[in-house]
């Protein structure tokens, strides 16, 4: 099975055989349009963009990491980057499709995005059948955006952040006023499993080793995870409370303490093991979590 990941706004292009003269952070498209043969099975990828997905008149099913929803007509539902995704459409005949890039929700809409809207770090986000006026308020939204994305403007950008801003409001107003993302971190979060099963195997691959080359950072975790850091660090932190430099820290303490405890690796090969690049660096680290020196500590414990 192929997975196309750091799938971008400007590959689905390339993939829909869609002209661009640049990178694409925005674009609005009719689903009919890009899709023309029906029915319409799309590869596995990871995007690295947000889809809003609004259905007047079509059906389909779409899978997201192990998860898999219908949705009919009248139905709206947004995926988020990062996720493995895929859908197939059973029938199309009036539907859109707006994806834009976390740069231009944090440059064009708030640039706290997920302070302003934590709803879309959700990660299990089911299809939600609108009701009429409902439906009308999102068609008539999507009408202006895409009326707005066609025109050549200085101010182009700025108006269809003010218009997504309207539209991110009534979808939190309508079905996410409650979300609490810590709840779902605690409950089934994937990217926070996946993110604290692979910080624990990468501590214990570096036990295994004599040293690193550097201390473990949030920029090579995104990337084994496929994931922007920006990303990855948003999802983590409104979940957990924490950052992942925190989690990494947290992490890096627990095992110098069991290291100068449980084996008689000399300080300065402790500070090695775990990618510091000068045992002062580690012992500045160490007195600033525990108050002590690494020596003092294994004194202590002794």
């Amino acid at each position: 099975m192929e997975i196309t990941v750091h799938h971008t706004i400007s590959d689905l292009y390339k993939t829909l055989g869609l002209p661009f003269r640049q990178e694409l952070d925005f674009t609005i498209l009719s689903i009919p349009d890009i899709h023309p043969h029906i029915p319409f099975k799309s590869p596995i990828l990871r995007a690295d963009y947000f889809s809003f997905i609004l259905t007047k008149d079509g059906s389909g099913v779409y899978s997201l990491d192990d998860n898999t929803f219908t949705f009919g007509p009248q139905t709206f539902y947004f995926t988020n980057p990062g996720h493995l995704k895929s859908y197939e459409l059973h029938e199309s005949k009036d539907a859109f499709i707006i994806t834009l890039s976390e740069k231009f929700l944090r440059e064009y809409v708030h640039p706290e995005i997920y302070d302003e809207f934590p709803f879309l770090l959700a990660e299990v986000v089911p299809p939600k059948k609108l009701s009429n006026n409902d439906f009308e308020d999102f068609e008539t939204l999507y009408d202006q955006i895409l009326k707005e994305f066609q025109k050549e403007s200085d101010y182009k950008n700025r108006i269809l952040g003010n218009l997504l801003s309207v539209l991110l409001l009534k979808i939190k107003e309508r079905f996410w006023s409650s979300y609490d993302p810590i709840e779902e971190g605690n409950r089934a979060s994937h990217i926070v499993q996946s993110f604290k099963r692979l910080l624990e195997q990468e501590f214990k691959d570096i036990l295994g080793r004599e040293y690193v080359d550097q201390k473990m950072q949030a920029q090579y975790l995104a990337k084994k995870m496929n994931l922007h850091p920006n990303y990855l660090n948003a999802v983590i932190k409104s979940k957990t409370g924490r950052t992942v430099n925190d989690w990494i820290s947290k992490r890096t303490l627990t095992v110098a303490k069991a290291l100068l405890v449980h084996t008689t690796y000399s300080s300065k090969e402790i500070a090695f093991k775990l990618g510091f690049s000068e045992s002062t660096h580690f012992s500045r680290f160490f007195k600033k979590n525990t108050q002590l020196t690494p020596n003092t500590f294994r004194k202590l414990k002794k």
